[in-house]
């Protein structure tokens, strides 16, 4: 097919006269365009302006505008514009793909062509489109595509000059980056639209997660199985070309063994060339009429709402910019950076994501200044789930202050927290121990109508017991079980632990029953647990027939659970059978750690038998370990009542120092030694520590406070 028949004379004389010189009248002779005076696009030392620049700059013309949106618009467009080449519609199924190229071809040129030449009518236009188009095909056809396409200084003929042919290959390019972008578009709406990827998003749905947040993972499943499909196309197509390469071998082999010379011949890895001429229309050439314009915007608008942006490429001073951004330290302030790199990139919700997930993974630091800043940008877009995406990085990294910020700012802004937002919030309150916050929290996702996930309860049921209420951490794992989820074992001893600290039996007995029940088998923890329950309520029988039983099982008792059932023992002051247990256990081999010896010294001293004591504290030495805290209240206690002062000192000291390890009951009981031993003003002095701890005096030690100072029981303080 010649492009030249199509030429009006009239076209011929136009160019003949842009061109300053006359050209034969013949249609088929050769136009060289590299001969025309004026440069069809700019020389290569004029400044490089691309398409993004053109749109960055507001100042700066805008040849391809509508190119974007023409190309969501092509294939409506061919029932209108088919008028221009009358061939049969086998022929243009045969030659879609070629079609294709050069309606986007054309459609690119066409703009290019016309800033250059302003004056120039259509028809003159046109002519120049044919005749570069028709060398454009006339190199597919000889196969010499490859070489315009693979680079951008090679000129395969004297034709056209160095700068048309460098836009030529620039054009064929971008052009066939964008059929390849389209081509993977299509066959990413039919995985959006596959059964797997429709029932994840079911599930999702029934669980909450709904708007952006569904957009964005349906779009990223469809996308991981899509790349799942095109890497088995392409182990298939790797199998396909060695199982050939076997067969040329096993031929070649086969004539060698016959004595065939078979000449050996380089391999080269080439497109399949073409024979004969190529098929094709040229739509871009016939749409002049305005209402395709139109058609095209709502192409396009229609076509950003199911496919997701991609970013801006960053290259040039943005990237400078953004480098710099990166390595910024804790203490430095990225705003005027941000504001420089927000003026270069013009950037849109994807281009900023794409600078937050970079920061991220390169400065952790940064990205929570940098990503507080963007939630009060236009152009990102913000919405609840990238305040509930900081507020959980915030929680991660335990800076809960500035997790509450986030969160004010949300509702400062009208933006109510959603499922995920409150999700974010019980897991948050609930490890760094605000139980009201995190109850808050947890209501919310019933009123949003959500059914807490197994990791919700348990963040739940942790709140409550480490705030000590662990009945009400166990009325949450009923509800688990009610709704068939299986509580983890963490879970069971978490409450099982917590119920043996309270010294509720029933309680820790309800636990370990239902935890056989779950299939979980008694464990040492969970025996020692029981041990130390009956302990802490005073019954030291049932203790030891848990130990037993413990023993029975096959487990051998360790130095806490043997503490445990010591501790027991001293509850109702029966030395003599802790003494038997431990020269029984003795003789088994056990040997007693400070765990044992912490028990044993604190009941050295409330009988005020301090050598044996400090007998006891000297073999926790020998074992070449650091005396427990907890056994520094002991000393205090023992000393202050025996009135060895240089001691008792000694002790109230480390005490003192280490406050905030203190509960109420070591407060107190450290405050009723020292009255005892007469120390009445370190005893008030540590009273108004324990006030400022946050605990309440017992009416008790109050009243013995109150009758040292009446009755002028009083020492000097230690100094």
């Amino acid at each position: 097919m010649n492009l030249k028949h199509f030429v009006s004379r009239q076209a011929i004389n136009n160019l003949s006269k842009l061109n300053g010189r006359s050209l034969s009248p013949r249609l088929d002779s050769h136009i060289n365009l590299s001969t025309i005076t004026t440069p069809l696009l700019p020389s290569s030392s004029s400044p490089k302006v691309d398409y993004f620049t053109l749109h960055q700059n507001p100042k700066t013309p805008k040849p391809i505008v509508s190119f974007k949106r023409y190309i969501h618009s092509t294939q409506e467009t061919k029932q209108i514009v088919s008028s221009i080449d009358p061939k049969t519609d086998s022929q243009e199924e045969e030659d879609g793909d070629m079609n294709e190229f050069l309606s986007r071809f054309v459609w690119i040129m066409r703009e290019k062509i016309s800033e250059t030449y302003p004056d120039a009518d259509k028809q003159t236009i046109d002519g120049m489109l044919l005749i570069i188009v028709e060398k454009v095909v006339s190199e597919m056809e000889k196969g010499g595509i490859e070489r315009m396409l693979g680079s951008v200084e090679a000129s395969p003929s004297q034709d056209f000059s160095d700068d048309l042919w460098k836009t030529v290959w620039e054009v064929s390019n971008s052009v066939l980056e964008d059929m390849e972008k389209l081509r993977k578009k299509e066959k990413m709406k039919g995985f959006l639209q596959s059964e797997e990827v429709k029932e994840m998003c079911r599930f999702a749905g029934e669980i909450g997660i709904r708007g952006d947040m569904l957009r964005e993972l349906r779009f990223k499943w469809a996308r991981e199985k899509m790349e799942e499909c095109d890497f088995y196309v392409s182990l298939e197509r790797l199998r396909a070309e060695a199982q050939a390469q076997e067969k040329g071998e096993a031929a070649e082999g086969k004539d060698a063994e016959e004595g065939v010379g078979v000449e050996e011949k380089p391999k080269v890895v080439t497109l399949p060339k073409r024979h004969g001429k190529i098929r094709y229309r040229i739509y871009g050439l016939d749409l002049s009429d305005p209402k395709w314009t139109a058609v095209a915007d709502k192409i396009h608008e229609r076509g950003e709402i199911i496919w997701p942006e991609e970013p801006k490429p960053i290259s040039g001073k943005c990237k400078l910019v953004t480098d710099k951004i990166v390595s910024l330290k804790e203490t430095e302030d990225p705003s005027p950076l941000l504001a420089e790199w927000k003026e270069l990139l013009q950037p849109s919700r994807i281009d900023w994501i794409n600078l937050l997930d970079r920061l991220q993974e390169q400065n952790t630091q940064m990205y929570f200044k940098v990503a507080e800043l963007v939630l009060s940008e236009k152009s990102f877009q913000t919405n609840i789930r990238d305040y509930s995406k900081l507020i959980d990085a915030h929680a991660n990294e335990n800076r809960i202050n500035d997790a509450e910020r986030i969160l004010k700012k949300t509702n400062e802004n009208g933006i109510l927290p959603d499922i995920l937002t409150a999700t974010v919030l019980v897991h948050m309150y609930s490890k760094a121990g605000n139980l009201d916050r995190a109850i808050e929290a947890f209501e919310s996702l019933r009123i949003h109508g959500f059914l807490p996930d197994v990791k919700v309860y348990n963040s739940m049921i942790m709140a409550y017991v480490n705030d000590g209420q662990p009945k009400l951490g166990e009325s949450l794992m009923r509800e688990m079980e009610t709704r068939d989820i299986k509580p983890s074992k963490e879970i069971f001893l978490a409450l099982l632990r917590s119920f043996a600290q309270c010294g509720d039996v029933n309680g820790a007995k309800r636990i370990a029953t239902t935890m056989q029940f779950g299939g979980f088998q008694p464990t040492l923890e969970s025996c020692t647990l029981l041990v130390e329950a009956h302990g802490q309520a005073g019954e030291p029988d049932q203790a030891r027939s848990y130990f037993d039983y413990m023993i029975k099982l096959g487990y051998k008792p360790d130095d806490r659970c043997t503490a445990s059932m010591i501790a027991a023992y001293e509850k109702k002051k029966l030395l003599d059978k802790a003494l038997n247990l431990l020269l029984q256990l003795e003789k088994d081999g056990f040997e007693p750690g400070p765990a044992t010896y912490t028990v044993l010294v604190d009941w050295m001293g409330k009988m005020q038998l301090i050598d044996e004591a400090e007998q006891l504290l000297g073999k926790i030495s020998e074992q070449g370990e650091a005396p427990p805290f907890k056994i520094h209240v002991s000393l205090c206690d023992m000393y202050a009542r025996a009135r060895v002062e240089k001691k008792a000192l000694q002790a109230l000291g480390v005490l003192e120092a280490k406050k905030d390890q203190l509960g109420r009951d070591e407060f107190e009981r450290i405050i009723n030694g020292l009255i005892a031993g007469g120390f009445v003003q370190d005893a008030q002095r540590l009273h108004g520590l324990m006030e400022a701890r946050g605990f309440a005096a017992s009416e008790s030690l109050k009243v013995a406070l109150m009758a040292s100072q009446t009755f002028n029981r009083i020492r000097s303080p230690m100094r």
